[in-house]
């Protein structure tokens, strides 16, 4: 705890608070039985909790591996401390109001702060992207880690570039002359259905929550991979090879890509996740047969003269 505490401090206390939001937010689905929406009122809080406190910390580590562009890193890690901090008021205190937070233009005070909230995300965006351009310029001794973390942010940014699309408008809203909510995390069918457990994603219609969740936690699945695949390093041999876990690293980013866009594809066309149709299998199956030929050349391949990250 206490290296992390000489992390991007404002970030490590940003997700300090979020620690303790989800704590709270546990209370509050235990204690208070208001529904919004067709899922808990305090649902959402915990989710954007949990998920902020691995997001700043991944962010507060990765900073410190930056050697050049350090101030402007900082500046950018704290904008997404503060944008998110806004963020996570306006959602807590739309829960207490018991009003939604997201997409909700019924009264001048909810279409406010859901301009807010709308701000706030593209800072968080432009941030992330500066900070991924700031880590593009990091080389470290392990090739395979330090692309591992020049890669992790862009995939992350995929991600949370699906937003974007949950803020367009649906058909029905369309149709209205004053809709009181613009915009969906389903497709296809009404918000609020059935959905499946915890995360709330929609089991009768397409919900672009799927990619959007993937996209955003590639900022840690995949310098997890290369911490993985250093480890295994020790008993397979293969792995010895930095350059084998560079391949390795790179087949996982390029079908991690394509699965952000698949479920894109998916959510797009109304399916739900767990209701794949025969295009949706062929196109996974095609992923799943790209990783394994990809990886399978990537470890039989004589490792070449390393080239320059």
């Amino acid at each position: 705890m206490t290296t992390a505490i000489r992390w991007h401090r404002p970030l490590v206390y940003f997700a300090g608070a979020m620690a303790v939001l989800s704590v709270v937010a546990i209370g509050g689905l235990m204690v208070d039985d208001r529904v919004l929406v067709g899922a808990p009122i305090w649902l959402k809080p915990f989710k954007f909790a949990v998920s902020f406190t691995v997001y700043a910390l991944t962010l507060a580590w990765m900073l410190t591996l930056l050697r050049r562009g350090r101030r402007l890193g900082w500046w950018a890690g704290t904008v997404i401390a503060v944008a998110g901090t806004i963020e996570m008021v306006v959602i807590v205190g739309q829960v207490v109001r018991g009003r939604r937070s997201h997409f909700n233009l019924a009264t001048p005070l909810d279409s406010a702060l859901w301009s807010t909230m709308g701000a706030t995300i593209m800072f968080l965006w432009l941030a992330t992207a500066v900070i991924a351009v700031l880590l593009m310029r990091r080389t470290l001794a392990d090739r395979s880690t330090t692309w591992a973390i020049r890669l992790a942010p862009v995939l992350a940014l995929i991600g949370m570039a699906e937003g974007y699309l949950m803020t367009l408008p649906t058909r029905a809203q369309l149709a209205m002359d004053d809709p009181s909510v613009v915009g969906s995390h389903s497709v296809g069918v009404p918000e609020g259905g059935p959905g499946m457990p915890i995360t709330g994603w929609s089991t009768t219609g397409g919900d672009l929550r799927v990619a959007h969740f993937v996209g955003m936690h590639a900022l840690q699945a995949l310098p997890l991979l290369a911490l993985l695949l250093t480890v295994l390093a020790r008993r397979f041999a293969p792995l010895r090879e930095d350059t084998v876990r560079l391949r390795l690293v790179v087949v996982a980013a390029v079908a991690y890509a394509a699965t952000i866009l698949l479920l894109t594809w998916q959510a797009l066309r109304g399916q739900p996740l767990l209701s794949p149709d025969s295009l949706t299998l062929t196109a996974a199956g095609l992923i799943a047969a790209g990783v394994l030929i990809g990886g399978g050349l990537a470890v039989r391949q004589p490792a070449r003269e390393p080239v320059s990250a």
